[in-house]
């Protein structure tokens, strides 16, 4: 039975020793450029040659015979190879025989004429074959369009010779060679790990990797890609960054082998087994380089925040958190240096009256917080009521459905003690909120505001939760109230600055957005909020820089974020992202957005590289966001405007098959379905320019 063969035949060269970038670090603070995501180390990428062929229809074999995806894998594969977000191979270097110019002349030509004068010992040199394979005798070929099966010594291809020119002929440092077809056995791992000990220079690394094993069938349909070869299908994807097992943005050897056997296995429901010989060949071989797919590695550990307590009167006793850290005197500030950042709980205690607080207050990496505890009335509340608000605050700062509930109880027996205990509602209400009882939560926090309309920090939690629950004007009525009152509240004024943004109302946005940075500078939002309105009002230089001073501000770890205020815990963000089902990291959420920010402001002005690269900062935060990849998609199109580059469009291809891929029904979507189909053919008719100069003059 014959079925098709697929050959890819790459060799890859060693990184190029690079300097490092500066990376901004987190003690200096800088006011241009932006902060990087720190890449592992820096990739260089070889010089690179490619032949790309393949042929789905035979003149001379039956109708049977035919092979209507090869082609399209050939195409595919042609594709992803000159992507900068693939292969990196420039389009100039690339040949490419289809159909009917795959005669075996032309593939004798390219294999034992072009290459070899092109090629040299560290460059990387890729020869793809779709197509069928024919086995003779014991001999294996590969099938040319003009292929005459009756007279396979004559008109086929053999192995044994594409081995020989490719181990004598062909120049390169690493090389690979992946088989799909069903006679696969006819060219097996253990054979070509033989033809490299007895023909190839000792310092060549093969890579082999067959798309089944022997007496087993390779598959293709339909239903992969709109028609691929199961096999070609995972290859191509696992080289444009599926296969990037680590997240370095580096494809290896190893991680594609790991990444196509089990996707194929899977998906054939184990009909079919890729398999590699994983002893002739270095496993961290570069086969395709995708810097988007770099995840961020950990930033820095974060700095410890220093809290500075100030009283209003001699006697006042200050916990931290339920912890007593001493007794205050009237102007004598205590300094509290190396306190995990994140929310505290301060409360001031003097005998006879009231107490300050319990209240939240957050700490932030290197920064200080001065905290006044201020002791004004008789005490007139039940220390049994008030035991209880502490201890619930308590199982309330551990987090959790079990502990906010017993937070509820403790709350509920405060109040049952103290029936106007404004404190105990507020913290009620921020407890069922926690647990999405977001109906009681909004009761408890009207009743703390009707029994002290002045308590501030009740209308903050209020309004946060009103974001949540998309009651947008409810809840700048209570910011304004809060702001009218108080002009130095920074926490409300930035909540007002995304409540404003979130009306569209850029404006009000950005005057709420600096009244929020000028009173609370540390505070990474306030920054967000303000370059979020900048942009929308076309100041790009304003916008980007503050950005930048959001990225900076929040460069610690999403961990550390969630213990901030990016989840709603203590200070609730809001946005309409707190339900059950899609609860997110709101600290990865909001450095997407900033990166896409930056990357929209460096586009509007003319900087295309600089937009692309922090677009793709923005994914790798967010790998499933349908505008950045739609905006990388159009940034990659316009780098082609003008220069014809075949590399660039056809990222820009992949950007928006991903785009399709991830949702098919927004209108973008349908845009980007036109698109890479008048992109497919530009790049159909003009691959393999003899030079860059050519690619240009047939684009204009």
């Amino acid at each position: 039975m014959h079925k098709r063969i697929v050959f890819l035949l790459a060799a890859t060269a060693l990184l190029s020793a690079q300097q490092p970038p500066k990376q901004r670090d987190l003690e200096i603070v800088k006011k241009a450029g932006p902060p990087p995501v720190v890449e592992k180390k820096p990739v260089g990428i070889p010089r690179s040659y490619a032949l790309v062929i393949g042929v789905g229809g035979y003149p001379n074999l039956s109708a049977k015979m035919q092979l209507p995806f090869a082609e399209p894998d050939a195409d595919a594969i042609f594709k992803i190879l000159i992507s900068s977000e693939g292969g990196n191979f420039k389009a100039e270097n690339v040949r490419r025989l289809v159909g009917p110019n795959a005669t075996l002349a032309k593939i004798r030509e390219m294999l034992e004429v072009w290459l070899p004068s092109v090629t040299k010992e560290n460059d990387r040199v890729l020869v793809y074959f779709a197509g069928h394979g024919f086995v003779e005798d014991g001999k294996a070929y590969i099938a040319p369009v003009d292929v005459q099966p009756k007279s396979l010594g004559a008109t086929g291809y053999p192995m044994d010779k594409l081995g020989s020119v490719f181990a004598n002929r062909i120049k390169g440092k690493w090389k690979v060679l992946l088989t799909d077809s069903c006679h696969s056995g006819a060219i097996t791992p253990e054979e070509i790990g033989t033809l490299n000990k007895s023909q190839f220079n000792l310092d060549k690394s093969l890579f082999v990797m067959t798309a089944s094993r022997d007496r087993e069938v390779s598959y293709e349909s339909k239903d992969f890609g709109g028609g691929h070869g199961v096999f070609t299908y995972f290859v191509e994807r696992g080289l444009g960054g599926h296969a990037d097992a680590d997240g370095d943005g580096i494809v290896t050897a190893d991680e594609l082998a790991d990444y196509v056997r089990t996707n194929v296995r899977n998906a054939t429901k184990n009909a079919q087994t890729p398999t590699s010989d994983k002893g002739s060949f270095d496993p961290k071989m570069l086969l395709a380089y995708v810097p988007s797919g770099i995840r961020p590695d950990a930033p820095p550990a974060p700095k410890e925040g220093t809290m500075i307590l100030e009283a209003n009167m001699d006697g006042v006793e200050a916990f931290i958190d339920g912890v007593s850290i001493g007794v205050l005197k009237k102007g004598t500030p205590l300094t509290l240096p190396g306190l995990k950042p994140g929310p505290h709980t301060v409360k001031g205690v003097r005998a006879g009256y009231e107490d300050d607080g319990p209240r939240e207050e957050t700490i932030y990496p290197g920064q200080e917080s001065t905290v006044s505890l201020k002791i004004q009335t008789v005490r007139r509340r039940k220390k049994a009521a008030t035991d209880e608000v502490d201890h619930g605050l308590k199982f309330y700062r551990d987090g959790g459905e079990s502990n906010y509930k017993k937070a509820v109880e403790s709350f509920q027996k405060a109040l049952a003690l103290e029936p106007h205990y404004y404190e105990a509602a507020m913290y009620m209400g921020r407890a069922q909120n926690a647990l999405f009882e977001n109906d009681k939560a909004m009761q408890w926090f009207k009743q703390a505001i009707e029994w002290q309309p002045d308590y501030h920090v009740a209308r903050v939690s209020y309004a946060g939760m009103l974001l949540d629950t998309g009651s947008t004007d409810e809840s700048i009525r209570q910011l304004t109230t809060v702001t009218q009152r108080d002009k130095n509240y920074g926490e409300a004024y930035c909540m007002l600055a995304q409540a404003y943004r979130m009306k569209d109302d850029y404006p009000q946005a950005l005057e709420a957005a600096e009244n929020a940075v000028r009173l609370i500078p540390a505070k990474a939002e306030s920054h967000f909020w303000l370059a979020e309105s900048l942009r929308m009002l076309t100041k790009w230089e304003r916008a980007r820089k503050s950005y930048l001073d959001y990225l900076q501000l929040s460069n610690f770890d999403s961990k550390l974020a969630g213990q901030l205020d990016y989840w709603i815990k203590g200070f609730i963000i809001g946005g309409g992202k707190k339900t059950r089902a899609s609860q997110r990291d709101i600290w990865n959420d909001l450095r997407s957005l900033a990166y896409f920010g930056i990357c929209e402001c460096e586009g509007k002005v003319g900087d295309l590289d600089a937009a692309i690269a922090d677009c793709q900062r923005s994914i790798r935060y967010d790998a499933k966001d349908p505008n950045t990849i739609y905006k990388l998609g159009v940034l990659f199109a316009k780098k082609t405007e003008g220069s014809g580059s075949l590399e660039s469009l056809a990222t820009a291809s992949k950007y928006m098959r991903s785009l399709i891929e991830l949702n098919p029904d927004i209108k973008e979507a349908q845009q980007a379905k036109e698109m890479v189909a008048d992109w497919g053919r530009y790049i159909s008719a003009n691959d393999a320019m003899p030079n860059p100069k050519a690619s240009k003059k047939k684009s204009k």
